[in-house]
Order: structure tokens, then C-alpha cells, then sequence
């Protein structure tokens, strides 16, 4: 059971943050009663404080900790909900932990992450904090699936919450990522931050007291804020910009918060008579906002010690916005309008990106999400004044699509900034685009798209010709199924079976086995593809086990197989965790292939059906060599690598792979070497670690 006095300090957090009534405390003291992951649901509870979000918002979450943990618990407690707070609790159902998935349901899950952001956005926030304790809880080694989740939170959940407008949240994730992928340098920076915190919080106190005198004598009612910049911050100017520490400029940062615009440029005015301001440092982001709607001043300042310190002058909305996050802002804070806000506008970008979630494969999803988070953005408008962005790269075919699909069918020409240009010209920032349609179009060409770089136009595209050929695309994906099946040693009989075509279906999201062959027949999808996986169904169902005694033994043979002592039976190793003689090791009885064998602390171990696990014994004959993979990451420094790959030459090691990048002043190189046994490997990275200039060595399963 968990620490009553935690537990009562949770309660404490709870109560002072949001107005209970007597059927929510009732329902948070039946959650809180159950043994639970309390450090979770602890550094979530803040991070829900923290956002901003309402009381439904932590009902919902609670109650799906206990329902994750006591199925009949959590649906007995959910009668108790109301209906806003049983739907968020479907919603979390949906998206599952990232810690309980494979890798490729983890696809799966982010689909349907943004499919639920057309039901709630809070989910999805609460979503993300679950994201960041579970990445601020690794360390390294990691295996594997660590490595694909660190990969999965830099490519796609970090962008998501800067796009969310989610800034603390967004950057915290990318410090955990920095930390784990970079820890020489991410050590490195804190400690020089550290190291300097006495002087600069001196400084802070300094400058804090003037701008206050300011606030006093323009009698302005503001708040004042200081902060040191976040070390992943610091990290990416350092490496995009290819900066020196001593060249950025905003490490110390102060907020200040005023209630108007006008007080805004009010009291940058009287900053600047009494600091100089640095020579194009002095951005206005309220005139000028950014892409993602964030609106402030910013001037940079030489203060007493002749160092710049970073001004930001905001009002309190801008404020709310920039701290909680553009869409939880605007849902907690706005009114009731009869026109769309600004921040309405800026949502295009994800009501396309959940409209082509529902119609997309997994595979085709995950890839254009991916670019589409990761791309610059620029502003465009309209002849007549509206604003809207894009991606960079994005050409008139964009354009045109984002305005309305029937422009999009039947555009024939664009005029950019008063100019005749091609549809596939590229858009530049603030240019001035106008489309030209044609009656007589006949619609888009598949040539399109090679040059349209949003997720709306793509799909508005591929939609077009699966409407309007929908019936040739049945047929043309039906001939290229069948021939694939029949390429695969297969036949129809076998593999469209009603219950294979209703596993597929589900596992695409569609509604019928005309839509899937309408998919491959408009080039959506591939017929090998999904042929494939018609066939890995039908062999799962009718494989059978092989028969193995309770211990599997290993045994090399004549010709260097391993097998199962003398029964012959092949056994091979798991590639998720590269088993070496020395290891602890455990069988896994796999249909049609034989037993694989992994290390018994192998993370893949909890999505295997535990009753057919063996246990697993080394019986390996002298001369026997396995594959170990190890990184290392040092200092810069001449002949590093000569003495490195002499080294491991000296100690009789084969190199049968080698990788190495620069990361700022450090390199990472990853070894694939040829040992014996583990004792092999461990003396191997004991020398390894000997050498000048090494900051870390050890065992990954990641190349």
C-alpha cells in the first residue's frame, strides 16, 4: 500500500488547486485507497495543475489509473462519473500507455492519439505529461524498445507539444531526450549552468529591482519573472546555429507581465533608456507573432555584470498562451465570439492532420506526421488579407487545397505576388498567392504528388481518386492482391477467408474488402503488403509447436547451427537483446520457428505469452563466437578512434561493424565486435573505459 503521509500530501495538492465537492472527494479516496503507481499519478497530478486543466481533467485521469490496475474497480467507480468525465475516460482506453506496447502498436497508439484529439485535447495533454515521466524514468544502458521510445519522443511528441503551444511541457521532454541520447554534453552544460547560478541569481535580483521601479513609476500593475534557459534549449543553438556558450544571449531570461499592449511598449521604452540594448536583438512578436501564435517582446539587455540578460514583455493572455499552451489556453479562457479567433485559424493544421488519420494506413500516417511536424513553417496569405501556414516547401497545390478541396480539383495556375507562376512553384514567407481554376479541369494529376508537402493536400489528392475511379481501383487492386498472393506460394481460398478479411479490416481501420483492394488499386497501399500480412495470419493459425523438454540446451553442431543439444531442433537468437554465452537466457517456443532464445531481462519478455517460455541453458562448444554491440562516446581528440581500434585489435577482438558522428565536442561510436562470452565483453569495455579522453562505454542492443 502506499505512504499515508504521501498520500495525504497528495489529497493537500489536490484540494488547494481545485474546488471539490463531496462525490469528487469520494472518488479521489476510493482511487488513492488502491496500491497504484503513486510516483506517476503523483508527477502527473502537478504537470494537470501546472497546464492549467479543470477538475474533470484529473477525475478522468484517476480513475483510469485504477481501471488500468482494477479493471472491475475502475468501471465500478466510473458510475459515479458524469458524462464529460466518462467520455475523457474512453478516450484514455484508447491511447494506452507507451510502456505497455510493442513497437508497432506504439504507430498505432500515436494514430490514435490524434484521432482522439477531435473528441478532447485534454487527453492527449494528460497524454504527453505520461510521455515525460515515462522517458524522465529511463536511464542508461537502454535496450532496444528504450531507444525506439526516446527516438519516438524527438521525432514526434516533442514537436506535438510545441505545436500545442505546451512550451514547459515541450521542453522538459526534449531535456530527457538530450540527456539520454547526448549525457557527456548534457552533463557538461548543467554543471557549467550550475557553476554559475550564484552569480547570475545575484544579477537576476539586480535588474529585477529596476524594471520594478519602472513598473512603480508608470504605475503598472505587473509581475516580474526569472528564469535560466533549459540545458536542451542551449544544446540545439549550440548545434543548429552552430553557436559558442558565450554567443547565446538568452541563458537568463525575465518575464515581465503587464495587462495591456500599451503597457507592453511602454516599459520597453523605459528599459532601454536605462540599459542598452543589443544591436538586433529587439524582437516584436506581438506586431510579428510566430507560426505557432506566440506573441511577446523581446529585448536583450547588457547588464551591470557585461553580460546580456533577455527582456520578455507580455501581456497576461499572451502570457496564459505561452505557458499553458496555445490550445489549453484557448479552451480554459475564451469567450463566447461570433467570429473565429486567431488561434482558431492556427488549428487548420491539426483538424487536416486528424481527417487524414482516419483514412490513412499506419505506416503511410506515421511518416507524414512526421514531416509535417518537423518542417518550418511559413505565413501565406490570401489577395484578400487571410493568413494561413504552411509547412516549408509547401507549393501552390497546398495553397490551393487549404482554401477548399473543389479549388484543389480544379486549379490550373496560381498568380504569387501578382506573378503567372506554375502550380509547383514553392511558396516563400509572405507571399501573396492567388489561384486559378478552370471549369474544364479535369481534376488533379498523380503527378501532384511529388510536390505538395502537406499531410490536407495529400490526402484530398488520393481521396479525389478513390472517389472518382473508385470502381477501376476495386478492380486493378483486387488483380494486383490476387497475383501477389499467388507470387507468395498462396491461394485466394486460403487467405480471403471471413475471418482473416476481418482481422486486416480492423488492422486498417476500413469497412470492407472493397475499400482495402480500392486502396491498393489507387497506390495507398502496396498488394505485397498486405499480402504479407494475410499470410502471417494463416501461417500463426496453422503452424504448429515444436516439441521441446523443459530445457532448452545449446549446442553447436558440425556445421556451426545451434541446436537443442542432440535433438536437432534449431534455436536462434533474439535479435531484440543479442544473447552471449554468460548471459542469463531464457527459451521462447515460437510457431515454425523453432525456440529463440532471449537474455532473460530482454524487455520484449512481458509481450510473449508466458506459458510458452522455456527455460534455456549454454552448452556451447569451445571456438563458439556471438555479436555484441557496444558504444562509446568521448572527448574529441587527435588518433582518438587509431587507439580505440587498436585496443580492442590487441585484446584478439574482431570488429565486424563501426559507426562514429561528432555531437558537439564529443563523438559516439558504436561497435559490433565478435566475443566469446560475457567475461570477454566486460574486460573489453573495463579497457576500453581506460583510455584517455572516454566519458562512457557500455553494452547496447542498438546499432
Amino acid at each position: 500500500m502506499q505512504d499515508e503521509t504521501s498520500i495525504s500530501l497528495l489529497k493537500e495538492k489536490i484540494s488547494k488547486n481545485f474546488k471539490l465537492n463531496e462525490r469528487d472527494n469520494e472518488i479521489i479516496d476510493e482511487v488513492l485507497s488502491h496500491d497504484l503507481n503513486y510516483d506517476r499519478i503523483n508527477v502527473i497530478t502537478k504537470l494537470i495543475i501546472d497546464t492549467r486543466l479543470d477538475k474533470s481533467s484529473l477525475i478522468a485521469f484517476l480513475c483510469y489509473q485504477l481501471y488500468k490496475v482494477y479493471k472491475q474497480d475502475g468501471e465500478a467507480l466510473e458510475a459515479k462519473l458524469n458524462e464529460e468525465e466518462r467520455a475523457m475516460v474512453e478516450d484514455y482506453k484508447t491511447i494506452k500507455d507507451i510502456n505497455q506496447l510493442t513497437l508497432s502498436e506504439e504507430i498505432e497508439d500515436i494514430r490514435r492519439m490524434f484521432l482522439v484529439m477531435s473528441n478532447d485535447m485534454r487527453v492527449v495533454i494528460i497524454k504527453l505529461c505520461g510521455i515525460y515521466y515515462d522517458i524522465s524514468k529511463l536511464n542508461l544502458p537502454l535496450d532496444e524498445n528504450e531507444w525506439h521510445f526516446v527516438k519516438q519522443v524527438e521525432d514526434i511528441h516533442v514537436p506535438l507539444a510545441e505545436r500545442l503551444g505546451l512550451d514547459k511541457l515541450k521542453q522538459n521532454l526534449y531535456d530527457n531526450v538530450i540527456r539520454l541520447e547526448h549525457p557527456s554534453e548534457y552533463n557538461r552544460l548543467k554543471n557549467t549552468i550550475e557553476s554559475k547560478r550564484e552569480e547570475n541569481e545575484e544579477q537576476l535580483k539586480i535588474t529585477k529591482q529596476k524594471i520594478q521601479s519602472i513598473l512603480d513609476d508608470l504605475k503598472i500593475n505587473g509581475e516580474i519573472v526569472c528564469r535560466i534557459k533549459h540545458v536542451s534549449s542551449i544544446f540545439n543553438k549550440l548545434h543548429n546555429k552552430r553557436l559558442t556558450l558565450d554567443q547565446i544571449y538568452d541563458i537568463l531570461a525575465m518575464r515581465v507581465i503587464v495587462d495591456t499592449v500599451e503597457e507592453c511598449y511602454a516599459v520597453l521604452g523605459r528599459i532601454h533608456a536605462i540599459y542598452k540594448p543589443m544591436t538586433g536583438r529587439v524582437k516584436d512578436y506581438i506586431a510579428n507573432p510566430k507560426p505557432n501564435g506566440y506573441k511577446s517582446l523581446h529585448t536583450t539587455i547588457i547588464v551591470e555584470n557585461q553580460h546580456p540578460l533577455e527582456v520578455q514583455i507580455r501581456t497576461k493572455e499572451m502570457h496564459r498562451e505561452s505557458e499553458f499552451g496555445g490550445v489549453c489556453a484557448h479552451w480554459l479562457y475564451k469567450e463566447k465570439k461570433d467570429k473565429k479567433s486567431d488561434f482558431d485559424n492556427r488549428l487548420t493544421w491539426f483538424r487536416q492532420t486528424i481527417e487524414n488519420a482516419k483514412s490513412m494506413s499506419n505506416e503511410d500516417f506515421i511518416e507524414t506526421l512526421k514531416s509535417d511536424l518537423y518542417d518550418g513553417v511559413i505565413i501565406v496569405q490570401t489577395p484578400k488579407g487571410r493568413v494561413i501556414e504552411f509547412p516549408e516547401g509547401a507549393t501552390a497545390i497546398d495553397f490551393a487545397y487549404a482554401i477548399h478541396t473543389d479549388i484543389g480539383n480544379s486549379c490550373v495556375g496560381a498568380k504569387i505576388n501578382g506573378v503567372l507562376k506554375p502550380i509547383t512553384t514553392q511558396l516563400c514567407n509572405g507571399d501573396i498567392v492567388e489561384i486559378l481554376t478552370s471549369s474544364h479541369s479535369k481534376g488533379p494529376s498523380r503527378d501532384w504528388l511529388k510536390y505538395v508537402r502537406t499531410s490536407g493536400a495529400r490526402g484530398k489528392i488520393k481521396a479525389f481518386f478513390k472517389s472518382e475511379l473508385k470502381e477501376d481501383n476495386i478492380k486493378l487492386g483486387k488483380t494486383m492482391l490476387t497475383q501477389a498472393i499467388q507470387d507468395k506460394g498462396f491461394t485466394t481460398s486460403q487467405l480471403l477467408t471471413e475471418k482473416y478479411n476481418n482481422e486486416i479490416l480492423k488492422r486498417y481501420n476500413m469497412d470492407s474488402v472493397d475499400e482495402l483492394c480500392s486502396s491498393i488499386g489507387s497506390g495507398s497501399m502496396t498488394a505485397g503488403q498486405v499480402a504479407s500480412r494475410y499470410i502471417n495470419l494463416y501461417n500463426n493459425d496453422n503452424a504448429t509447436l515444436p516439441k521441446v523438454e523443459s530445457v532448452v540446451h545449446l549446442k553447436r553442431n558440425k556445421d556451426g547451427v545451434l541446436v537443442d543439444g542432440d535433438s536437432g531442433m534449431l534455436v536462434r537468437f533474439a535479435g531484440c537483446c543479442n544473447p552471449i554465452e554468460g548471459d542469463d537466457i531464457i527459451g521462447y517456443i515460437s510457431r515454425g520457428r523453432g525456440v529463440t532464445v532471449h537474455r532473460k531481462n530482454c524487455s520484449n519478455l512481458r509481450y510473449l505469452e508466458s506459458e510458452r517460455l522455456i527455460d534455456a541453458q549454454w552448452q556451447v562448444k569451445e571456438g563458439a563466437t556471438f555479436s555484441a554491440i557496444i558504444k562509446v562516446i568521448a572527448e574529441k581528440a587527435e588518433n582518438n578512434l587509431v587507439k580505440l581500434t587498436n585496443l580492442i585489435t590487441s585484446l584478439k577482438i574482431n570488429i565486424k561493424g563501426f559507426d562514429a558522428k561528432d555531437v558537439g565536442d564529443s563523438f559516439i561510436c558504436t561497435l559490433r565486435i565478435e566475443v566469446k562470452n560475457k567475461d570477454e565483453l566486460n574486460n573489453a569495455i573495463k579497457s576500453i573505459r581506460n583510455l584517455k579522453n572516454v566519458n562512457e562505454v557500455y553494452r547496447s542492443e542498438r546499432w
